[in-house]
């Protein structure tokens, strides 16, 4: 017969910190390269991030982690915005590069032209397509994350894909096959 202690289920240990850098990171950083639209921007929200959640505990009952973080990083984001209006409206007119520069003309072209789309949306949707898109949350997932009801993140999402449809379909027509 086995002692109780064996057989009852242990609680993983919580990650470490370079563990959940490791893990996390690269989408965090993608997720605030999407709200500030600079890399260093984002690089400094990063390390801002990961400073803060070394001063914290993971608090029990945490179902899904990765939500958890992107919840943490997504107030973070906004704060950021808060504080950095100004300067913000003064970028948007000049929208920054969100995809990896390109040899292809037509690729290059294509990308100028998404990143631009992207930047006419509002924050809302902008933030709930990067979730969904990049980040491969479920619209779950992105309300939990967002703190928003589940209809709300959906609506957002296909709100923001006709504004993108319509901003995209003259690129649309210039590039299909006659």
């Amino acid at each position: 017969m086995r002692p109780v202690h064996e057989t009852a289920t242990r609680m993983p240990a919580a990650p470490t910190l370079p563990e959940l850098y490791d893990a996390h990171a690269a989408g965090l950083f993608h997720y605030f390269t999407s709200f500030t639209g600079e890399e260093a921007d984002a690089k400094d929200l990063l390390q801002e991030f990961f400073i803060k959640l070394a001063r914290q505990s993971i608090p029990s009952g945490i179902v899904n982690l990765r939500a958890w973080l992107l919840r943490l990083a997504h107030h973070q984001a906004i704060d950021w915005l808060r504080r950095h209006r100004v300067r913000r409206r003064a970028e948007e007119e000049t929208p920054p590069e969100l995809f990896a520069a390109q040899d292809d003309p037509d690729q290059a072209e294509l990308a100028r032209r998404l990143t631009c789309a992207l930047t006419v949306l509002p924050m809302e949707q902008r933030s709930v397509v990067q979730l969904k898109l990049w980040d491969g949350l479920t619209f779950e997932e992105i309300a939990e994350v967002q703190g928003i009801p589940l209809n709300t993140a959906a609506s957002r999402y296909r709100y923001a894909l006709e504004k993108l449809r319509s901003e995209l379909r003259p690129l649309y027509d210039e590039l299909k096959p006659s």
